[in-house]
């Protein structure tokens, strides 16, 4: 790099702007924080919110506006289709202790809304994103117990809605958005009819949390006294509000830590107790799980369940966080604790059985695989949250209260068995992702360990494909799956342990700065070594120096062993600070005084044979920097040579105290200038350089121990005269000068009518100012040799200081109740600012620019303020950041969606390549947009941009990593399932066995008469164990869409899962009415033999026990064929129209009518049964034409879900419907290159209409390429559009 662009470079990181520095977190902080999907965590700190990279570990934005503590923090979410008109953005909602909401466009630091309804605090907020159309909601918790509704675009209340009980929390349902469940103080409340069109109806369902003994469960062991764990050994069930209730067997909600669904699994409510964790299956109303803490092991704090591999992500008390791995009851493995800590290759550290803490086999059972490191924990620093990247969900960031933020990163490293540790049990190791048909010959996931990093690639526009490793960007990428036993198609990848790395660590400011200094200002002879610094001191002894700039810790000392009370800086690199503890009774106190040195580090002790004395008043170093003085309490000052580190001249006993004190910034250097100027012996020349050098704000000083020496080779100091001024206690001005060692006194001024005692003294120039107790400001005109007295009606002045800068005549003031700045030359006010009403206690003030003031708080922040007292933000273009920010949200539209578009896919170019070339010359800011592209792409992840041009999968798969780079959710979701269907599709295609034919399971074998008990040994996937004839085809060696996609999961992965639950839910039986369910259930599935044993159980005095007895002979004697079948339809038939769907539904399942079971399902407007009964019962054809009718309803414009529409058509292989769909929906787009996707996997019927649809579709996109500039982009695509596209192609030649 040239030395003018380092000079560049070097004047840009000078540039300041408005910011605040953050520090300690309040206690109603906690909470408030949030991790977007682009990669930015927000958090609030007192009464700001803070915006954090958590790729580079800096903060990016401060934003201001609350007068209240921040107390909640959301991101809006991006499952939303992204272009010009709705692009990318940073949106946050931040909400304060006084129910105001503010929504934030983060990038200019601007508030777009602000609303709220109550003076409370908001206890819960979340973003909804249940409809296309609508991305601007958010629905806020008002307490004590109001739900609203807001247009978080426009700040209008849509509907407020106000229940009977008292709401601690809220949830949504990740599967279903219109239930809600809410957290009570004593019960949990469920909400089934949320909708943006109006409040819900009712006040919800009540249920509490009551515990049974555990004999009545089928599967648990029996309780042993004395145990620890006999709580854990009960069952929680949660019981309906007109249930009798056991009240001595009632779980209090009280200390209910956090409530929240499991992402990676329907129907699941987690329940996070200090020790334990619940995790509760609301089908059957039941606990199905739970993570006890083991007896030493440190509380839980909170839980993140994770979407991908169902994985638990929990903070403790300690500090530490734990990652916990769902084990499947299908899976091998030792019986052992699954909670013991393991090391880091899997092992246990306690040999203690799992039957010992009364777990069953048929449990939801987490393994804990991973704990990062504890922290030390003290009564005033502990960890307030974690929040994991939603994106992701690899990386974990733990916010301290003391303001630390560090950054936790998920890595693999190969597991290795201890062969030495055989007699202690181990977790089976997981696995990584493995092989993959499609990905070559190559792993889907680099080597496990970290050493063997990835060469940096070669040219990109190489042509020879080579086999670059697929970047580990997601816990899916780290892990394969852990879900399902499926045979001879377990794992396949290598043995993997995770480990937690810290990868980035955020220091805040210390406890509150008491003291804040700002160093020597930015002249001309010092450009080129300044930089922006400031020291703060705080109450422990610790010093942190800041570069304003970039706003990142420089520099920390812990020099002092108590309070920090003042800091002068001696030059750039340097300053003296001291410090004493609170005086005693006799007033007297041991001082520190501390010269530093930034470049070594070396400390030089001043006075440091002193014992105990008079407190250090203040300390004032000279113009010069050639002396300074200390004033002391009660004692007369001292005068030092800050060259030799020497005391001159200590005042005797009966020189007057001193309240204020000010160095005159004149001296005689100009006439020792021309004095020298006529000698011509070469030292006296070194000399005067040395001199003008100190001159210079000392800018080039260096001060080792014993001070800067103006000498060479022994030669005298040079010795420039210096003058100061102070007052004492009876108002009298005293004039004195120094030179050298002799210090003279001057003229002697009376104070001024009207002026109490002065506090503190400003001189610059010809101008004085003296402040008083009383908040008079008294202006001298040295020259014009006139005075004027100002009232302020403040107070107490406690300090006053002039701006740096020629000509600059601005006063900042600082009160007790806050601060003004003044400008004496017109002897006015210029803006003002009160605390604690507009902000908190200022505690110092000082100059950062010339119009720039900052601020100490005692809320621990530092503020940089504009002249105007008004704003400490900036716009992101404004603010200097030392390391460059990936970010495609930071960009305008059309360089965002150029960006996009360019890296997804290229094909008007030969080769793919890194860059962004031209753009057409009538777009506006053609160049800049070009520019900002590019450095974009240079910043990218290094393993992405190494293998995006070598994507084994074509344009689907570059298209997901494009989606998880830039933070798209409802791109990643969508290209997810794209690139499994396309896969399975084209393996199906290309498969002997099902190459005609959809159906990949094999065909179940009738049920038999009897019902024979399954025997313990057996796996729990009833009814789909493969025959030992069914030949295993490479169709199926996919792994499958983990269970989040829920119903867009294939059928075979569908089906297997819900028998392991309805399995689990038959092991976890403890009431008639769970049975009763278990059974229907059974008989839905065509599990017949089970369902009779189910319902032959029921006791003889139950009132249904006849009832019951009729079902069984009924499910028994029911075969496929025969003429009561036509009977059996006619009764489902009437039962169905009396109001008896369910009943109707189970007659139907029974004689093989299941399409129709669903088609009345669907009638009666159940469409989530009718899906679920489809996919675990239909053959392809009659389940393709049961979702087929549910996309369609998804499309109706009062549901507006056809996003979903898209992917469920997806998920049945009707690529061409899905892309109608999305032309509908004028996601051109997304339209186009799942076009392309499909045409690279061969998978788009060559049929006329189909052609059509693709050429106008590409078209469409043509017009949007030419609208953002992109003229070679456009013309490709306006030839693939055949004759539709000559007329735009031919306007693109005439640009």
């Amino acid at each position: 790099m040239s030395a003018q662009s380092e000079l560049q470079k070097h004047l840009l990181n000078l540039k300041l702007s408005n910011k605040t520095l953050t520090g300690i977190l309040h206690n109603n902080n906690k909470g408030a924080a949030d991790w977007g999907w682009q990669g930015m965590l927000a958090y609030g700190c007192q009464t700001s919110v803070v915006v954090v990279d958590t790729r580079t570990v800096q903060v990016l934005q401060t934003l201001e506006r609350h007068r209240a503590i921040v107390v909640k923090v959301k991101w809006a979410r991006q499952n939303y289709h992204h272009d010009e008109r709705s692009p990318y953005m940073l949106r946050l909602a931040s909400a304060d202790a006084h129910g105001r909401i503010v929504v934030w466009d983060v990038s200019q630091a601007v508030h777009r809304v602000e609303f709220q309804d109550g003076t409370k605090p908001i206890l819960e907020m979340d973003w909804l994103s249940t409809q296309d159309a609508t991305h601007d909601l958010l629905v806020a918790l008002h307490p004590p117990y109001s739900i609203i509704l807001w247009n978080a675009d426009t700040g209008t209340k849509l509907w407020k809605k106000s229940f009977t009980e008292n709401i601690l929390s809220f949830s949504f349902d990740p599967f279903d958005p219109t239930k809600l469940t809410l957290l009570g103080q004593d019960c949990i409340l469920f909400v089934n009819d949320f909708t943006v069109s109006k409040p819900p109806s009712s006040n919800g369902k009540k249920f509490y949390i009551e515990s049974t003994p555990s004999s009545s469960t089928s599967g648990t062991t029996t309780d042993r006294r004395g145990s620890a764990r006999t709580a854990f050994r009960r069952v929680k069930m949660l019981v309906g509000e007109g249930k009798q209730r056991a009240v001595e067997e009632s779980v209090s909600l009280n200390e209910c830590l956090q409530m929240t669904y499991l992402q990676s699994s329907r129907h699941h409510l987690l329940l996070l107790y200090a020790r334990e964790v619940l995790i509760v299956d609301l089908e059957i109303n039941q606990t199905v799980g739970v993570i006890p803490m083991e007896r030493s092991g440190s509380p839980f704090l909170q839980i993140i369940p994770c979407r991908q591999r169902d994985v638990l992500m929990c903070l403790h008390e300690n500090g530490s966080v734990s990652v916990r791995v769902r084990r499947r009851s299908g899976m091998p493995g030792i019986m052992s604790a699954a909670t013991t800590p393991v090391d880091q290759s899997g092992n246990f550290g306690d040999s203690t059985s799992l039957s010992s803490f009364g777990e069953s086999i048929q449990d939801v059972v987490y393994d804990l695989r991973c704990q990062s490191d504890h922290l030390r924990v003290t009564k005033h620093i502990r960890p307030f949250g974690i929040h994991s990247c939603p994106c992701t969900e690899r990386s974990v960031a733990l916010i301290m209260n003391d303001g630390r933020v560090m950054i936790w990163s998920l890595k693999t490293s190969e597991y290795v068995p201890h062969p030495n540790n055989s007699h202690i049990p181990s977790l089976t190791p997981l696995h990584s992702p493995g092989y993959s048909s499609s990905n070559g010959s190559f792993e889907f996931l680099p080597s496990v360990k970290d050493k063997d990093e990835v060469k940096p690639m070669m040219e990109v526009k190489m042509k020879t494909p080579i086999a670059v490793p697929y970047p580990k960007m997601c816990l899916s990428d780290l892990i394969g799956q852990v879900q399902f036993h499926c045979g001879d198609q377990m794992q396949q990848g290598r043995g993997v342990v995770l480990k937690f790395v810290l990868v980035g660590l955020l220091n805040g400011v210390a406890s509150p700065p008491l003291v804040v200094r700002m160093c020597p200002p930015l002249t001309t002879k010092n450009y080129n070594l300044y930089q922006p610094l400031v020291a703060l001191g705080n109450s422990a002894g610790l010093i942190q120096v800041y570069n304003l700039s970039s706003g990142l810790l420089w520099r920390e000392y812990n020099i002092h062993l108590t309070q920090i009370r003042g800091i002068e800086w001696v030059s750039l690199t340097s300053f003296l600070s001291y410090a004493y503890p609170n005086p005693t009774n006799s007033g007297t106190v041991r001082n520190e005084l501390i010269l530093t040195d930034m470049q070594t580090g070396r400390t030089t002790t001043f006075r440091g044979d002193k014992n105990e004395e008079s407190p250090i008043e203040m300390l004032r170093v000279s113009h010069m920097k050639q002396y300074f003085i200390i004033v002391f309490k009660e004692k007369p000052f001292e005068l030092w040579d800050l060259r030799t580190g020497t005391l001159l001249r200590e005042m005797p006993k009966n020189f007057p105290f001193i309240t204020a004190l000010e160095w005159s910034p004149s001296s005689n250097l100009k006439s020792l200038k021309k004095k020298l100027a006529q000698d011509s012996s070469s030292s006296s020349s070194t000399s005067l350089s040395q001199s003008s050098d100190i001159s210079a704000s000392s800018s080039s000083m260096s001060v080792p121990e014993t001070g800067v020496r103006s000498d060479r080779k022994g030669s005298h100091p040079l010795n420039v005269k210096e003058h100061f001024v102070f007052t004492d206690t009876n108002g009298l001005l005293y004039h004195f000068f120094v030179e050298g060692n002799i210090i003279k006194d001057g003229a002697k001024i009376p104070p001024e009518s009207g002026m109490g005692s002065v506090t503190c003294i400003a001189w610059k120039g010809d101008t004085i100012v003296l402040g008083d107790v009383d908040g008079n400001l008294s202006i001298w005109d040295l020259k014009a040799r006139v005075s004027r007295a100002v009232p302020t009606h403040r107070g107490w002045i406690k300090k006053i200081k002039f701006a740096p800068g020629k000509g600059n005549h601005k006063l900042l003031v600082l009160y007790n109740d806050g601060m003004d700045v003044w400008d004496t030359k017109d002897v006015e006010q210029v803006s003002n600012l009160r605390s604690p009403r507009e902000i908190a206690k200022v505690t110092d003030v000082e100059w950062a620019t010339s119009d720039k003031p900052i601020l100490a708080t005692s809320d621990g922040c530092v503020r940089v303020f504009d002249i105007n007292l008004k704003v400490c933000s900036s716009p992101l273009e404004e603010l200097s950041i030392s390391d460059p920010v990936f970010c495609p949200h930071l960009l305008p539209p059309k360089a965002a969606m150029n960006m996009k578009y360019l890296l997804q896919h290229q094909p008007w170019n030969s080769e793919y390549q890194l860059q962004l070339d031209t753009l057409t010359k009538d777009l506006p800011d053609g160049d800049a947009i070009v520019s900002m592209v590019n450095e974009q792409i240079k910043v990218m992840p290094g393993d992405i941009r190494n293998f995006l041009p070598y994507c084994t999968n074509g344009v689907a798969q570059r298209c997901l990593l494009i989606a998880r780079l830039f933070g798209d959710e409802a791109e990643t979701n969508f290209w997810t399932v794209v690139m499994y269907y396309l896969k399975m599709e084209q393996a199906r295609q290309a498969c002997l066995i099902h190459k005609n034919s959809h159906e990949t399971l094999p065909q179940q074998e009738p049920a038999s008469d009897v019902f024979l008990p399954r025997d313990s040994s057996q796996s729990d996937f009833v009814g789909l164990e493969k025959p030992g004839n069914a030949r295993v085809c490479d169709c199926l060696s996919e792994p499958p869409l983990d269970m989040c996609f829920d119903v867009l999961c294939d059928n075979q992965t569908y089906q297997r899962y819900q028998l392991e639950r309805i399995n689990l839910h038959d092991n976890k039986r403890t009431t008639y009415e769970h049975t009763k369910k278990c059974a229907e259930n059974f008989m839905l599935l065509n599990q017949t033999d089970r369902a009779v044993q189910l319902y032959l159980e029921t006791d003889s005095d139950n009132e249904c026990y006849y009832e019951d007895s009729l079902r069984a002979c009924l499910v028994a004697t029911i075969r496929s064929s025969g003429a009561s079948q036509s009977t059996i339809k006619l009764v489902a038939t009437s039962l169905i129209a009396n109001g008896k769907l369910s009943e109707g539904v189970q007659l139907l399942c029974l004689i093989d009518k299941g399409l129709d079971a669903c088609r009345y399902l669907q009638t009666y407007g159940r469409w989530q049964t009718a899906v679920w009964l489809a996919k675990c019962t239909l053959g392809y054809s009659e389940c393709c034409e049961v979702l087929k009718r549910w996309a369609d309803y998804l499309c109706q414009p009062e549901v507006n879900q056809k996003s979903k529409a898209v992917l469920v058509m997806i998920s049945l292989g009707l690529f061409h419907k899905a892309l109608e769909i999305l032309y509908s929906m004028h996601y051109f787009d997304r339209a186009a290159l799942f076009a392309e996707a499909c045409t690279e996997f061969g998978l788009l019927p060559e049929t006329e209409e189909i052609k059509k649809l693709v050429a106008a579709i590409y078209l469409e996109y043509a017009h949007i390429l030419s609208n953002l500039g992109n003229k070679q982009a456009a013309a490709y695509y306006c030839q693939k559009s055949a004759e539709k596209g000559e007329q735009l192609q031919q306007e693109l030649e005439w640009m």
